[in-house]
């Protein structure tokens, strides 16, 4: 063997290219058993970030199901999820992102079954996370948001939708905000669904509705609906009906998001216990139809929850007995389990590991058992275990009498040393959210760069999932102080301990992830250079400019506007650029109706003004987040570059072109 080369950080050349990330790339959705079959959705960058269902039939044959030119996506809180469901005898609903309308998949074949949106309003019905409903077969009931002009906001309620081609939808229930998770009960007599309402968002309280179906004059109807759980200061997400008609559900009243049951049978109602263990069953919803449990053929409760040490499955024989196994991949520890269906004896789910793409595996109950079989792999990357970075979870004081969390990537590279007594450039991750996590799964997107020289840490600031409910609550009236100062602690803890050079801190982040980078450029001189993903720059803009879901997230975060104006404007990264001194990238999609271009180009003008290096690149027809393969190829090439020209480095292969502006300034 060749002794490995010497290269500075950086520099070093990687088997690991934007064109590999995206190669036969496919970001996994749901896992659905459907008669026999088991199927799943994959978004695909490479057909311009198309959803196509996919079916593994018995034997093993796997196919693509969705005919050309349908994407089961949905626009329903924009950010979708649950856009497809089964339909009665075998068959699929699904909800097409051109047109947004349902349509049932029978045989290859796609027929709407929902009416056309009024021409004068382009995609303004919307549907999403859909139950057919036992013994009323003809129908499946799921969420629809209703935009019209004439409306003040979108109208969210739910419907049911006939299966038989007629386009009939008929409103079960509306009046709240926000409506979520129709589940009819196994014998089809009763519907659960959750609600909230401004400011709240589904993380901070939700309440769980419970109602008898019937009919009235043969139209489907819901009555005599109440609450029966969930509250303001309590978040309830996930209902489900076990087999003997018991409804769960996940609440966070415990501070953990764990496993409620009510105690009767039917109609809920009295006290319910709780499988407590001190760890989240439920993620936030910022997509439909997460599922982290389900329910065995006997009834007991199947879950599974991240730890540090990996994903573990459960199954809960009563409230305080359970029996749980971290589950293994390609001989690491699983870091998630989503999506997971219960069918049986067995467990359906996707699964990571920090050296495994996302995979479908199905598990067997009996007994319960780490070793899996594998339905659908993951890509074949031609790329040895050794060129992966394994993290490590690392805690930090950060100065408020809390530790915060994050994961901590060195850099790898098999066939590289760096020079004697250099330590790595860190790049810090912000992640999006902010009301998100990061967790250890195999990313390719990361290994990009530690693969490269550079030290990584993603960052699970103040206000992310994970480590229950008051963890959450720190970011509340704190958004752009606990995640900066969590950011800024995590780079400071890393190089006090000389892990890496703390002359060449980076950060990054998109989203509210970009926020916290841009505030964090903004309130001190620590980093040498960041990269925002559109992020966002003026609060009080975001605020007045963004759609209903998020509308009003801010008066928890921030406060309410316009009474806490100034809060706004203190905390908004456009106003402090004349603390900015370091370089800036920006990356916007031109389609962002989540965080709009006007927030990008405002900071671009400020750097320009002050001549500060910067570059901004819009890509066009892209939303919020990147989807199509030639953009996120040239938006991580353009930050490599970036990154080279500010450290000052060459760039294994060559450089993507990028103008940058007031390069000069570098220089000084």
């Amino acid at each position: 063997m060749a002794a490995p080369q010497t290269l500075p950080h950086g520099a070093w050349p990687s088997p690991i290219t934007s064109e590999l990330i995206t190669r036969s790339a496919a970001a996994l959705g749901e896992v659905w058993p459907i008669g026999d079959a088991v199927w799943w959705s994959e978004l695909r960058p490479e057909e311009g970030g198309r959803v196509v269902l996919v079916r593994r039939a018995a034997d093993g044959t796997v196919t693509d199901a969705l005919p050309e030119g349908y994407s089961a996506r949905t626009r329903v809180h924009e950010y979708g999820g649950a856009a497809w469901w089964p339909g009665p005898d075998g068959s699929v609903v699904f909800a097409n992102w051109d047109d947004q309308r349902l349509y049932l998949l029978r045989d290859g074949a796609a027929e709407p079954i929902t009416p056309a949106s009024p021409a004068a309003v382009p995609h303004g019905w919307r549907f999403a996370d859909g139950r057919v409903i036992p013994h009323h077969e003809r129908y499946s009931v799921c969420v629809r948001e209703l935009h019209d002009d004439d409306l003040p906001e979108a109208r969210n309620e739910i419907v049911a939708v006939s299966h038989d081609g007629e386009e009939h939808v008929v409103v079960l229930a509306s009046g709240p905000d926000f409506v979520a998770a129709p589940r009819p009960s196994p014998d089809g007599r009763y519907l659960a669904w959750i609600s909230w309402d401004h400011p709240a968002m589904p993380w901070d309280g939700t309440r769980l509705w419970v109602g008898e179906l019937g009919y009235e004059d043969e139209q489907l109807v819901v009555h005599d609906a109440r609450v029966v759980a969930g509250g303001d200061q309590e978040s309830v997400i996930q209902p489900e009906w076990s087999p003997d008609g018991r409804l769960h559900y996940v609440s966070d009243g415990s501070n953990w998001w764990n496993v409620h049951a009510f105690e009767t049978e039917g109609r809920p109602h009295g006290d319910a216990t709780v499988h407590g263990v001190e760890a989240e069953v439920g993620v936030p919803a910022w997509q439909f139809g997460q599922s982290r449990y389900g329910f065995a053929r006997d009834g007991r409760v199947v879950a599974t929850w991240t730890t540090p040490d990996g994903a573990v499955l459960a199954t809960f024989d009563d409230p305080v007995t359970h029996d749980a196994h971290v589950i293994e991949l390609e001989g690491e520890p699983a870091s998630t389990l989503a999506s997971l269906r219960v069918v049986g004896e067995r467990v359906l789910a996707i699964a990571a590991s920090p050296v495994s793409e996302p995979l479908v595996v199905s598990l067997d109950l009996a007994p319960l058992d780490p070793r899996h079989e594998v339905l659908r792999p993951a890509r074949d990357l031609g790329i040895d275990r050794s060129w992966y970075s394994v993290p490590r979870h690392v805690s930090f004081p950060c100065g408020d009498g809390h530790d915060s969390h994050a994961w901590y990537y060195p850099p790898v590279n098999p066939d590289v040393t760096a020079p004697v007594g250099e330590k790595p450039p860190l790049i810090v991750l912000s992640h999006g959210g902010p009301t998100g996590a990061s967790g250890p799964e195999l990313t390719l997107g990361i290994q990009y760069w530690t693969s490269r020289g550079f030290a990584v840490v993603d960052v699970n600031y103040g206000g992310s999932t994970g480590y229950g409910r008051a963890y959450r609550r720190r970011l509340d009236g704190r958004w752009g102080i606990v995640d900066v100062n969590d950011c800024i602690c995590a780079a400071r803890f890393l190089a006090d301990y000389d892990e890496v050079d703390g002359e060449r801190l980076l950060i990054r982040g998109g989203s509210a992830g970009g926020f916290t980078t841009l505030a964090a450029l903004t309130s001190t001189e620590l980093f040498a250079a960041g990269t925002s993903r559109y992020g966002v720059a003026d609060l009080a803009a975001l605020a007045a400019d963004t759609h209903k879901f998020e509308s009003r997230y801010l008066d928890t975060l921030v406060g309410p506007y316009p009474e806490a104006e100034s809060i706004y404007a203190e905390r908004s990264p456009i106003n402090h650029t004349d603390e900015l001194s370091c370089p800036l990238l920006l990356l916007q999609g031109a389609e962002d109706e989540i965080v709009p271009p006007a927030q990008s180009e405002q900071m671009a003008a400020a750097l320009d003004a002050k001549g500060i290096p910067y570059a901004y690149v819009l890509f066009e027809g892209e939303q919020h987040g990147f989807r199509r393969a030639e953009n996120i190829r040239r938006s991580i090439d353009l930050e490599l570059a970036f990154y080279a020209r500010v450290l000052g480095f060459e760039v294994a292969g060559g450089a993507e072109p990028l103008e940058l502006h007031h390069e000069e300034a570098l220089k000084r």
